[in-house]
């Protein structure tokens, strides 16, 4: 037995209706439709990390521009890292030779490992999901497993460590097995695969420090003779100094203008350096500076290039808005900062409750829309169909008027 039209109809639409009546009805349940608020649920994207500040790490919303309460934790922090999904910190704990796996969301330490050397630097591979530690008293490289703090290898630098970074030169945004580490030795810079093979090592007879490596062709490094230098990732070339003249902390790059920033201690400056494109002469730097009004430590860019966080000695942490060059807000965290770090996507600080509150209306609006189209565009098409089948006579009559 053949189903009617109508039959047919609400066989395919009735599905679809119930689907999009349940969405709306899930939208009008309590707080589902209601503005998100800015959770400290792993920091991405709203909050702001101060490794050191506070009572172990400082902690800064972002959007509400405020500080919140810091997470305790001992060993006088020095670096972290926050996991992609923002729901964990790695951080170097040099006191009590420990790298520890902390939950953002409630400070609670889920896995340490002991790790030599007074571990004060860590990096990450996304490629190889490594992450590896090490401090400046021992030429070792703890590579931890970052699920649950366990050792899986020991890399042996030539010299004790004074810097860390990880180079995504695989294919895909996160790389893959090509992904090297990049240590700095007391006067070279080592590279290693993940498989803690030794790739090459590149003199710097200035002995480095600070490593930061853009995504691209050009690793960073600062230098015990107060410079700042580029080298190649490609060929290893080292290019001529870039900048001379500073006690540098730990540096950061603009994702989106590609542009580096070098906290200079000395001089309460935050230098700001153009990127070297391979090919063309290097260009002068600065390209322009932040006067700060205490020495900065480190330095943090947000992924979408908008704003900047430099921790400062005193416990201060000046927050930039990068396009227009200038500090914004001074927040105090208290403690002594060494590192900081941000999410991977912070949102623009212009989101705001009555923006979010449209938005759900307009999604709430479209809803019932297409719920409406869904409901009449079949019954209009039927009344069509219906309409158009009675002006046109039946296929046995006409065949018996001919005869």
């Amino acid at each position: 037995m053949r189903m009617s039209f109508v039959g047919r109809g609400l066989a395919f639409w009735t599905p679809l209706l119930l689907s999009l009546l349940t969405a709306l009805s899930l939208l009008a349940l309590p707080g589902l439709g209601d503005p998100l608020p800015a959770r400290a649920d792993g920091g991405a994207p709203n909050l702001a990390y101060v490794v050191g500040g506070g009572d172990g790490i400082g902690v800064i919303d972002i959007v509400k521009q405020q500080v919140q309460p810091s997470i305790r934790l001992a060993g006088d922090p020095h670096m972290a890292y926050l996991s992609l999904d923002g729901r964990f910190l790695y951080v170097a704990q040099p006191t009590l030779g420990t790298v520890s796996m902390v939950a953002a969301r409630t400070g609670q330490v889920l896995c340490s490992a002991h790790v030599p050397g007074a571990p004060s630097f860590v990096a990450f591979d996304p490629g190889a999901n490594l992450l590896y530690a090490a401090g400046p008293e021992a030429p070792l490289i703890s590579v931890l497993d970052p699920t649950n703090c366990a050792l899986q290898r020991t890399i042996r630098a030539a010299s004790n460590v004074a810097g860390l970074a990880v180079a995504v030169v695989g294919s895909g945004i996160s790389g893959g097995k090509g992904n090297q580490l990049w240590v700095s030795e007391s006067q070279a810079l080592a590279v290693y695969n993940s498989s803690g093979q030794r790739l090459a090592t590149v003199p710097v007879p200035q002995g480095p420090l600070s490593i930061t490596i853009p995504l691209g062709s050009i690793a960073y490094v600062s230098t015990r003779q107060h410079s700042i230098i580029a080298v190649n990732l490609g060929t290893r070339e080292i290019y001529p100094t870039l900048f001379r003249g500073g006690d540098f902390g730990s540096m950061d790059y603009d994702a989106i203008t590609g542009d580096i920033y070098v906290p200079d201690k000395a001089s309460r400056q935050l230098y700001v350096l153009a990127p070297i494109v391979p090919g063309s002469p290097p260009p002068a730097e600065p390209d322009h500076s932040f006067t700060l009004s205490a020495a900065p430590q480190a330095v943090a860019i947000t992924s979408d290039g908008e704003f900047g966080f430099a921790a400062l000695a005193n416990g201060d942490v000046a927050m930039l808005d990068v396009p227009a060059r200038q500090i914004i807000k001074v927040f105090h965290v208290g403690g002594s900062p060494h590192f900081i770090i941000t999410g991977l996507y912070p949102p623009a600080l212009g989101t705001t409750s009555a923006t979010t509150a449209s938005s759900d209306r307009f999604i709430t609006v479209a809803l019932y829309t297409l719920i409406g189209l869904v409901i009449i565009v079949p019954v209009l098409f039927f009344w069509l169909r219906q309409r158009l089948g009675r002006r046109q006579p039946p296929k046995a009559e006409s065949q018996h008027s001919k005869g």
